[in-house]
Order: structure tokens, then C-alpha cells, then sequence
């Protein structure tokens, strides 16, 4: 196997277990362990984030994020609004 196949097969290694949930840290440790050489594990690890982050879909808009709070009986709490923030303009 060449130096390139090599690096090819450890990006793909990096791919997989990152969509898996393992974090980039545990996997360079592990690969490190294994014998494979510092800088090749580095280099293969930059490849495969640049490449993920490719394929990730690009988000158009903002997310809204909507949230209540709520009491122990799990009904909603409404909150008052400031009419001093409202009237200085912080709030609408």
C-alpha cells in the first residue's frame, strides 16, 4: 500500500468515526497508538473536517429558537414585559 492510499484510508477512518460521534481527539490518539506516524495523523485529520465540512448542508436562514418557561406542574409561565425596557426601546 502507498504513503497516499495510506492517508486515504485513515481520512476515510476520521469520516466514518466522526459521523459516528467519536471526537477528533480520541480518534488521532487512537490512530497514534496504533504506530501510525504524527504528522501523517494530523494531516489526515485537517483533510477529513475540510471535506465534512463540505458536504454539510448550508443554512439559508436563521433558526428561530422559541422557548417557555414552564412551573413544576408543567404549565407555561407568561412573563411581564418592562415597561421602562419598552419605553427606553429595548424592547417592542
Amino acid at each position: 500500500m502507498t504513503r497516499i492510499d495510506n492517508k486515504r484510508n485513515i481520512v476515510d477512518y476520521f469520516k466514518k468515526n466522526l459521523k459516528k460521534g467519536y471526537t477528533l481527539d480520541a480518534l488521532r490518539l487512537a490512530l497514534i497508538n496504533q504506530g501510525y506516524l504524527n504528522i501523517l495523523v494530523e494531516k489526515a485529520s485537517k483533510q477529513a473536517v475540510d471535506e465534512l465540512s463540505k458536504e454539510a448542508p448550508i443554512l439559508k436562514e436563521k433558526p428561530v429558537i422559541k422557548y417557555e418557561i414552564i412551573d413544576e406542574y408543567d404549565n407555561p409561565i407568561k412573563i411581564k414585559k418592562s415597561r421602562l425596557k419598552k419605553f427606553l426601546g429595548f424592547e417592542k
